[in-house]
Order: C-alpha cells, then sequence, then structure tokens
C-alpha cells in the first residue's frame, strides 16, 4: 500500500484555503475514486490526470486509487487542482519522493499531453498558502511573475509534467518547445484572460505617453465640474453629474482614474488578486498599479454589478473598480433594484454574498460616478430646448435615483451646456491631467499625514464622530450645514459628508482646517444649490 500527499488551494471569492490532497494505493480492482466535495470540473480531472502522467512517460499504478480532497467540508472547484493531484499519485506510486512533495502547494490544470496550463486566481491562492506557513509553491510558467509578488515564497515555473517530475527526481530538466511563429499568442494561455478585458470592465491601459491617453485638457469648458472631479479625487468622494447630453459628463469621468494617484502596494495586491480571480488580468502585467475604472451598462444584472452567479460567486463590477472608480452612465436608466444593491458597498467598502454553495467576502471599496440626463429626452434644462416630457414624467425618471443612494453622494454638479466659444476654446485650453494630479497627490500627501496611525488615508473614510472631536474644524465653520440640518434640508449622514468634503478642500487650498469658505463650497458641492462659494480651490487661491 502506497500514501502521499501535497497541497493545492481552494478560492473562495477572492480568499484561498489550503486543501490537503491525498493519494492512496491499495490492491484490488483498478479504479480511481475522488472524494472530498469537487465540482464537475475537478471531478473531471480523474481522466486528465491519467492521461497526463502516461504522456509524461510515468508509469500508472494498476491498483485501487483513492484521492481525498481535505477538509472535506469546504467546497472545491476548478481546474488548479490537477497538478497536485498528479503529484499525490506520483508520490503515492513512489515514481517521486512522498516526502519531498509532502509540503509543497501546486495549482495549476494539465493538459492531456502532460503540458501545464495556466489557471486563475494564482496571487489569492499563492497569499493564502504564505498565510498557512508554506514557502515552496509550484505554478504554471506563464503564472509565475505572478505568483512571486509574494514575498518570501519560493516559486518555481513549469510547463509540464515532465519537468515537474525531473525536477523532483533530480533528473536533467526537458526542454519545452516555445509556442509556434514569431509574434503568435501562446496557445496555452487560451482561456486564462477573457475577452473583451480592458477599459470599462476593469482595467485603464496605457500610460500618459499613449495616443489615446484621456486628458484631461481635452474637456470643453465645464470649469465647475472640473473643480468638483478634483475634489472627489483628493478626498475619495461619490459624484453625481447631472445634464444635458453631450454636456461632457463621460469625458470627466473617463479622465478621473488618471488624476488618481499610483496605487500603493498592498492596494496594487488586492487589486490584482479581484483580477486576477475574474480572469481579466493582462499577460505580462502581473502587477495592476493604475486604479482600475470599470464602466457597466445600464442593462447590466445585480449579480454583474455586486457579484454572484451559479456556484461560489464571483467578482461583480463593484469588486472590479476596487481601489479605482465605478462609472454608471445614464443611471437613471439603470434598474432600481441594482442601483440600491449599492448602498451597502459604499459603506462598508465590501460586499457579502450568500448563496447555497457558500458565503463570500469580496472587496469593494470605490469611487463611483453617476451620470444622468434631467429627463427622458435630456433638454429639461435647456432655455428653448423644446423639451416636451410631462411634469409627472420628469418627477419619475428622477426618482430612479433613490434618495438613500444619493444621500451618500458627496458631491452632486449641474454640468451645464458646452458654449460655442468653449468649443473654439476662446477661453484657453483647461489644466492638463498632470497638473491636476499633482495637486491631487498633495491633497492626499496632507490627509495621509494628519491620519497616520489610524486605518483611515482618505477623508471620505474617516467617520464623522472622529472628524468632529479629533479633527474640528474653524469656528463656525459648519453654522449654515447646522442650520440646514435643523430645517431638514440636510440628514446626520450629510452633514458628516459636508464635513469630510470641507477638510478635502481645505487640503486643497493648504490649509490646515476647514474654515468658514471651506464649509460653504462642500455645501455647494453636496447640496447642488448655488450659495455664491467660489468653486476656484485649487493652489493659491
Amino acid at each position: 500500500m502506497g500514501f502521499a500527499r501535497a497541497c493545492s488551494v481552494a478560492l473562495v471569492g477572492v480568499e484561498g484555503v489550503v486543501v490537503e490532497v491525498q493519494a492512496d494505493l491499495e490492491p484490488g480492482v483498478a479504479a480511481f475514486t475522488l472524494v472530498g466535495l469537487p465540482d464537475k470540473t475537478l471531478v473531471e480531472s480523474r481522466d486528465r490526470v491519467r492521461a497526463a502522467v502516461v504522456n509524461s512517460g510515468a508509469p500508472w499504478p494498476q491498483k485501487k486509487l483513492t484521492v481525498g480532497l481535505s477538509p472535506a467540508s469546504v467546497p472545491k472547484a476548478g481546474a488548479h487542482f490537477d497538478l497536485a493531484v498528479a503529484a499525490a499519485v506520483l508520490g503515492a506510486a513512489e515514481v517521486v519522493d512522498p516526502g519531498a512533495i509532502a509540503d509543497l502547494v501546486l495549482i495549476g490544470e494539465l493538459g492531456l499531453d502532460g503540458r501545464v496550463r495556466p489557471v486563475r486566481g494564482i496571487l489569492p491562492a499563492v497569499v493564502a498558502a504564505a498565510d498557512a506557513g508554506y514557502r515552496q509553491v509550484v505554478v504554471p510558467q506563464q503564472c509565475a511573475a505572478e505568483a512571486a509578488l509574494v514575498p518570501e515564497v519560493s516559486v518555481l515555473g513549469v510547463r509540464s509534467l515532465r519537468q515537474l517530475i525531473a525536477v523532483l527526481t533530480d533528473a536533467p530538466v526537458p526542454e519545452e518547445d516555445p509556442p509556434d511563429g514569431e509574434g503568435r499568442p501562446d496557445p496555452m494561455l487560451a482561456g486564462l484572460v477573457l475577452p473583451g478585458a480592458g477599459l470599462g470592465t476593469g482595467l485603464a491601459r496605457g500610460g500618459e505617453d499613449a495616443p489615446d491617453f484621456p486628458d484631461l485638457a481635452d474637456v470643453a469648458g465645464q470649469h465647475g465640474a472640473r473643480r468638483a472631479l478634483e475634489v472627489a479625487a483628493s478626498g475619495g468622494h461619490h459624484l453625481f453629474l447631472n445634464g444635458p447630453p453631450g454636456a461632457g459628463k463621460t469625458m470627466l469621468a473617463e479622465r478621473l482614474p488618471w488624476i488618481l494617484p499610483p496605487l500603493t502596494r498592498q492596494d496594487s495586491l488586492e487589486v490584482t488578486a479581484v483580477h486576477s480571480v475574474a480572469g481579466i488580468l493582462p499577460p505580462g502585467e502581473p502587477l495592476v498599479s493604475r486604479p482600475p475604472y470599470c464602466a457597466p451598462h445600464h442593462s447590466a444584472t445585480m449579480q454583474s454589478l455586486v457579484g454572484g452567479g451559479a456556484g461560489i460567486p464571483r467578482p461583480g463590477a463593484v469588486s472590479l473598480a476596487h481601489k479605482g472608480v465605478l462609472f454608471l452612465d445614464e443611471a437613471a436608466e439603470f434598474s432600481g433594484k441594482v442601483l440600491d444593491a449599492l448602498r451597502q458597498p459604499l459603506e462598508a467598502g465590501h460586499v457579502v454574498i450568500a448563496r447555497a454553495a457558500g458565503v463570500v467576502r469580496l472587496p469593494a471599496r470605490f469611487l463611483m460616478v453617476l451620470a444622468a440626463n434631467p429627463c427622458p429626452c435630456g433638454r429639461h434644462t435647456l432655455n428653448g430646448s423644446g423639451c416636451e416630457c410631462p411634469t409627472p414624467v420628469i418627477r419619475r425618471y428622477q426618482a430612479r435615483l433613490s434618495g438613500p443612494l444619493l444621500d451618500r453622494v458627496d458631491l452632486r454638479v449641474e454640468v451645464e451646456p458646452v458654449t460655442r466659444s468653449d468649443l473654439l476654446g476662446r477661453g484657453g485650453r483647461g489644466e492638463a491631467t498632470r497638473d491636476v494630479a499633482d495637486r491631487v497627490r498633495e491633497a492626499r500627501e496632507r490627509a495621509a499625514a494628519r491620519y497616520a496611525g489610524t486605518p483611515w488615508r482618505l477623508n471620505a473614510e474617516v467617520p464623522g464622530h472622529e472628524l468632529r472631536t479629533r479633527w474640528p474644524a474653524g469656528p463656525g465653520a459648519l453654522a449654515q450645514a447646522e442650520r440646514d440640518l435643523e430645517r431638514g434640508l440636510l440628514t446626520a449622514r450629510g452633514l458628516d459628508r459636508v464635513l469630510r468634503v470641507a477638510w478635502t478642500v481645505a487640503d486643497l487650498r493648504g490649509r490646515d482646517r476647514p474654515e468658514a469658505l471651506d464649509a460653504a463650497v462642500a455645501l455647494e458641492l453636496r447640496t447642488g444649490i448655488a450659495r455664491g462659494a467660489a468653486l476656484a480651490m485649487g493652489a493659491g487661491s
């Protein structure tokens, strides 16, 4: 009788659980039994592993073979267990030393010819293995760079099962043929990256030198909206752009990720883990360094927005926009239930999805931008435009954005129609993305220095009670906002958000604490009602 064990990782959302893969050989009729709550894909690994082992030149044991996945209570899905199952079987058959694979974490799918195919979720799987105390992992060679992002873990990248057997038996490692043809994509990557991954599905690609770089200077006019965009980026505040079609709402939102600072190391790992599990991590870019940008269509379902699907829930748009921007264009056209599902993620910074297959907690701390027209035809706010929408229709259209959802939005801006002088550039070209990004970075550095030693980094993250007690505003700065609270024009949550925006305005102006003017600007941005406060809040204003 032979016995051996190896380890792999079961992914539940973006978190991993180390699974012990045990192989037991007993005398009897040759059979292959797989136990331990496997899904359909994992059950099919019996045929893949058998063919891969035989085609790699190793003998297949002609005995009763039982492979157990422990703990048995954890659901296990995916083909990435193939490599660990093959190693455990070879260890039980004494083709390789069982002791050499006992503390080895193996992740990878096997082809029938023995090649090791890359799989999704390598980064969170290796992080889970490192947290459990494992220090050696074997992954597909195409995923080795992603696995190497985890510190203090030794990574071995292999292209075939033959190479792994050679390493474990101290034999010469065979060379595997590279992809055929110069410039052709590696066929082993097929199915790893989903088609359509790019702008609007998670990642903002390209750089400042790219010809299609979305420069903020391309937006004609909209000085107030540009300033609001700067405030949103500096403090992490949610933004609502309301205005007629063609005014530049989408252009502004597409340029927001580029004025945000690059992700920190920890944030990059979190974002990369989500995109790796979702299957939209670009090949050759193992670490996401720029804030992601996700813009789902208004026909999106609740599962595609907050996460879900059959079996183990998968990340939705709110998780793909983690640490980045979630842009909901034509927000009034979204389903009311879909929009109201955003309330909890906006407050908590994560989403918890309960399904029959298990409960998954996915990160979802994003900057939300809503864009909507004032009425179905979009011409309600234009003088002499000929809007023929009845008043009840306009009221119902605007009511699609519920009060509780808008109460969580810090900045509300009326986007004005672009004039002829703005289009012809008579008023001068607006500031470039690079200049605005510098001011945003400086404002965030002031906030980070103020909140050093606390769990918060942005003004939008700090609870209102902490701001009022530990970092109070100037004397009388919130007098007008408090009067609005007494009149019922502001909620208690709204007052806290006015204070947070006031701190962001003060950071942009280089002030030590918010004064009456900063609070007035914040109140005007919060309510969308003009109160005579200047929106010129850049450096030197």
